[in-house]
């Protein structure tokens, strides 16, 4: 099944161009019958706020651009992470930069 996602970091409100994004993304997936998620960027503590993301929500909420399943927080994906990327290193397929 395809799958549309919205992925705003919560660094402070969305913009003009946040939204176009969500909608356009959104609009896509709803007119396709995939699902829409929401996948919170959230990997930089020093600029990432919960207050932001709870606005950030609410704005998308307010102009009906609902989500499917839960959100999902990148922080909270860390060791899925770095367990991709040790299948990787271990295959041979990463490169030192």
């Amino acid at each position: 099944m395809p799958v549309g996602r919205f992925a705003p970091s919560p660094t402070g409100a969305l913009h003009v161009g946040n939204l176009r994004t969500a909608l356009l993304a959104w609009l896509l997936a709803r007119s396709n019958g995939a699902a829409f998620l929401l996948r919170v960027e959230d990997l930089d503590p020093a600029t990432a706020r919960p207050e932001h993301e709870a606005g950030q929500r609410a704005d998308l909420a307010a102009l009906g651009l609902d989500h499917d399943g839960p959100v999902v927080r990148q922080s909270d994906r860390r060791a899925a992470h770095a367990a991709a990327l040790d299948t990787l290193v271990a295959a041979g397929r990463t490169y030192a930069c």
